[in-house]
């Protein structure tokens, strides 16, 4: 756990990927302020062609601070709706910024996952868990419902029947059974996770980030725009993809029979 004087969220850089590692596994007031700062950071540098975002210890995100939440309860000024202010001012800001990152993003879920801290991990493009983590959507077992886009993000994932079974009845699954509804791509041995999950972003830092950009842009809306919509924005998209020298170095590559060598422009 962080000590005071040191921060919550820290970030390394490397081979063109931005690591961002939650030091506590609570959501708290601080936590959430410094994840969305770094976030922007990170969104706003050019050299960053991927993000890992992952955390320490034996749980990934265990969700909001309840202790520091119970606190803001007791007080006169937390009674009702201001306690809970924070998911438009805090929570809200932070999952669009996530949603809003240009480039790839992996999540490292190193152990337990649960309540604002799936919608977190879910926010993530691509996910390696650690074998036998905890999943858990929290809510209702504590008197709410959803917060974190998670309603949004279960339906996309594992459809609405699924999602109502998952946030009506909030009971802990693994890792493994979350690999096969594919709310996670991998699970492998937790002390793995960090390397499965570093390996997977620069492997994505090291492909055609313009074209990188272009399907995650496509993806956030293909599940909402009609078929025409979406017709349109891959042909503006490959109109400008085509331009770029990843493309030409690509299709050089292919007739020379030799691996590429993608530079993000």
């Amino acid at each position: 756990m962080s000590q005071p004087d040191q921060p919550t969220v820290t970030r390394t850089d490397a081979d063109g990927v931005a690591t961002l590692t939650l030091q506590r596994s609570a959501l708290s007031h601080r936590l959430r302020t410094e994840l969305l700062a770094v976030v922007r950071e990170v969104s706003a540098d050019e050299s960053v062609r991927a993000v890992l975002l992952t955390g320490t210890g034996r749980a990934f995100c265990v969700g909001q601070d309840l202790a520091e939440h119970v606190e803001e309860l007791r007080s006169p000024a937390g009674r009702g709706q201001g306690a809970l202010s924070v998911v438009e001012a805090e929570y809200n800001p932070l999952v669009l910024a996530l949603a809003a990152l240009p480039v790839p993003l992996v999540v490292g879920v190193n152990g337990a996952c649960a309540g604002a801290g799936m919608g977190i991990a879910l926010a993530g493009d691509l996910r390696v868990a650690a074998a036998g983590a905890k999943f858990t959507t929290a809510f209702a077992g504590v008197g709410l419902s959803s917060d974190s886009g998670l309603a949004s993000r279960l339906v996309h994932c594992v459809g609405g029947s699924r999602a109502a079974q998952l946030l009506l009845l909030p009971e802990p699954f693994p890792a493994e059974t979350a690999e096969q509804w594919g709310l996670v791509h991998r699970v492998v041995p937790a002390e793995q996770v960090l390397a499965e999950a570093t390996a997977l972003a620069v492997r994505l830092a090291a492909g055609p980030t313009a074209a990188l950009r272009a399907i995650k842009r496509v993806l956030a809306t293909a599940a909402t725009d009609s078929l025409e919509e979406t017709l349109a924005l891959e042909a503006r998209l490959q109109t400008g993809l085509g331009a770029t020298a990843d493309h030409r170095e690509a299709v050089e590559a292919f007739l020379a029979k030799r691996p590429p060598v993608f530079t993000g422009r």
